[in-house]
């Protein structure tokens, strides 16, 4: 799994910035769903390979009839 590197970022123009559009819109739809999924638990702090559990006591289904 690739490390985030913080000292890469930079102020872009907006030349630049769809430059980087145009590279994921080239990646696969897996490819960037698993650099968002990093990036997520990057800023949660959240075990990539072990994420928490969802809380199924919080939510409720009911038939409409």
């Amino acid at each position: 799994m690739p490390k985030l590197d913080r000292t890469q970022f930079k102020i872009q123009t907006f030349e630049q910035a769809d430059n980087n559009r145009a590279y994921w819109l080239s990646k696969t739809p897996n490819e960037r769903f698993a650099a968002a999924w990093y990036l997520i638990c990057c800023a949660w702090n959240i075990d990539i390979n072990n994420p928490p559990k969802l809380d199924r006591t919080v939510f409720s289904m009911r038939k409409h009839g």
